[in-house]
């Protein structure tokens, strides 16, 4: 079968590498989009064995799958910013820390939270850059206001998304001061900030983010991010395998792969793959320092390394949809062989995912 696997230590190596080089006291596990495709619970497990206590979703559902699998006693923060009534009422039965990213949400929030006689736990989100999800730091009065009018809204920690280029360290050090500058405000007016986090996509660097309790850290467990554009020691965390459907042997003159094909100046032996862009091959964003960014490493002209039988196989043209042709001539092999492709698991699609 057509499997998307896995690499369970891989994900270990990564929080290790993780807690190693950032001095966070804590580490939120960002799951959103399915935990990068390696799969919202069955990540959320590995990173609870590695002593994981706090995660962070985009999407109520997933607040909701998280305790229904058995997190009853982890924090899950909910990091998208919502005024809709349906996902607030489940957020709320979930028992999850809500994000408030503009007034309005919050006002949603606690009318909400009065309805339901209770308080609402959440925490602020400040923009100090990012342009979307959060108050902007420069309108304090906003978030004064937050604590000072919503009486059924518990705050207990404040967070921005860090948005710089790599490597810009003073321009994290100025984003992570306008976080500083807001709970300092606070406390000025006999408020407590709580909790005081921040999400940055490269956080492997040398970034002064001691000062903060916690990081939102996702994408450099799941294999993506790292230092100046290197993996920092990051490992792929999946890839896929399909079984050889048929072997055969092409003439000289014949055209081969899909799109800019090529043409055999000598006679081939070729198999065809069943997989292909469909399945998420040599998909990805264009110039991602991570493992996987297959389509930018293409476009440099760096073919992605397929694998059978532990050797490497040239790919001929480019992927179909569903089929890729590779060049075997100098490889015995046969129909049903299982054949190793990399592929990004925030990509992939149609196939089962496999935990090894």
């Amino acid at each position: 079968m057509k499997a998307l696997v896995i690499d369970t230590q891989a994900i270990r190596s990564n929080l290790s590498v993780v807690k190693e080089e950032t001095r966070a006291a804590e580490i939120y596990g960002v799951l959103k989009g399915d935990a990068y495709g390696t799969g919202l619970v069955e990540a959320a497990r590995l990173l609870r064995e590695e002593g994981v206590g706090r995660f962070a979703v985009e999407e109520a559902a997933d607040a909701t799958a998280l305790r229904d699998a058995g997190f009853l006693e982890e924090e899950i923060l909910m990091l998208r910013s919502t005024q809709r009534q349906d996902e607030l009422h489940q957020l709320m039965d979930a028992g999850s820390v809500c994000t408030i990213g503009s007034y309005e949400a919050g006002v949603a929030l606690d009318a909400l939270a009065k309805q339901r006689s209770t308080a609402a736990e959440a925490h602020i989100c400040i923009d100090t850059g990012l342009g979307y999800g959060g108050i902007p730091a420069g309108e304090p009065d906003k978030i004064l206001s937050v604590f000072r009018y919503l009486s059924h809204v518990a705050i207990s920690g404040l967070y921005t998304r860090i948005s710089v280029k790599k490597g810009d360290r003073r321009e994290v050090s100025n984003q992570l001061d306008q976080l500083f500058f807001i709970a300092g405000r606070l406390r000025e007016e006999g408020f407590n900030p709580g909790f005081l986090h921040a999400s940055c996509s490269d956080p492997l660097c040398a970034y002064p983010f001691s000062q903060l309790d916690a990081l939102q850290i996702g994408g450099p467990i799941f294999g993506h991010g790292g230092r100046e554009g290197r993996n920092a020691g990051l490992r792929p965390v999946g890839y896929a395998t399909a079984p050889i459907d048929e072997v055969r042997w092409l003439p000289a003159g014949q055209s081969a792969g899909a799109g800019s094909r090529v043409v055999l100046k000598k006679p081939a032996k070729i198999a065809v793959i069943p997989i292909g862009t469909y399945h998420g091959f040599c998909l990805g964003p264009q110039g991602e320092g991570g493992a996987f960014s297959a389509l930018a490493r293409w476009r440099r002209g760096r073919k992605p390394q397929i694998r059978i039988s532990s050797s490497r196989v040239k790919m001929l043209g480019r992927p179909g949809m569903l089929e890729t042709v590779v060049d075997v001539t100098r490889l015995s092999c046969s129909p049903g062989e299982p054949a190793v492709f990399p592929i990004d698991p925030r990509y992939a699609r149609g196939l089962s995912r496999e935990y090894r």
